[in-house]
């Protein structure tokens, strides 16, 4: 029998969350194993975890034999071993670009700016800040991009990499106080998707180690 896939994840990571959000999409049944980025220092930083991710970051996925890290990656190989259901990029070059564009403004302009790291090195008093600014800087550049290419969703009408991208950076950008009423094409779009069960199945506040205090109960 075919082992399930695993993933390592924590459930308010950013890139976690994408990649759960692919796996809903590509109905995939998988298991999770929660990595706590705060306990104990860091439950990224033993020995264990890193002997699978060298960078001590989530996710992490094992699956078909492998054992993958970098949500992009994952998610570019789910699709191209697994492009139905749910194609997530299209089919046409140019709009492969612009879905590649506004995934990497996020995945490579704004989350690292961001991350946990990163924000522990800036320091208390500065973090909150340094989060806004970094966020609102990217979301902007997005917001620019989206009033040309979106649809239902970022690129068209079709789900794609980049909305997988959107959901968890606009959450983050809540956290860090960011005025999304600015952003009108962003919010029209995030509104369509947290509508969609994949969406909601792969939450936050839906996974297996959300805290009882954040978690989503409704049905």
């Amino acid at each position: 029998m075919t082992k399930a896939p695993l993933l390592f994840s924590y459930f308010r990571s950013s890139c976690s969350w994408r990649v759960r959000i692919a796996l809903e999409l590509k109905q995939l049944k998988y298991d999770q194993k929660a990595v706590h980025l705060l306990n104990n220092g860091g439950e990224q930083h033993s020995d264990e975890y890193k002997s699978l991710n060298g960078m001590e970051q989530v996710p992490t996925l094992l699956i078909d034999g492998l054992s993958l890290t970098q949500s992009i990656p994952i998610i570019e190989y789910l699709e191209e071993t697994r492009p139905q259901p749910n194609p997530l990029l299209p089919g046409d070059p140019a709009l492969r670009a612009r879905v590649r564009q506004i995934s990497e403004i996020i995945n490579s302009g704004i989350q690292p700016v961001q991350n946990l790291s990163v924000l522990q090195a800036v320091g208390a008093e500065r973090k909150m800040k340094w989060g806004h600014d970094a966020i609102n800087k990217g979301l902007l550049a997005v917001e620019e991009i989206l009033k040309e290419t979106s649809g239902k969703y970022c690129v068209g009408d079709t789900v794609t990499i980049a909305d997988l991208c959107l959901i968890p950076q606009v959450y983050n950008a809540t956290r860090f106080k960011v005025d999304m009423s600015v952003m009108p094409t962003i919010t029209r779009v995030v509104g369509a998707l947290e509508g969609l069960p994949e969406f909601r199945a792969a939450h936050y506040s839906r996974q297996p180690d959300t805290p009882d205090e954040l978690r989503d109960t409704s049905s």
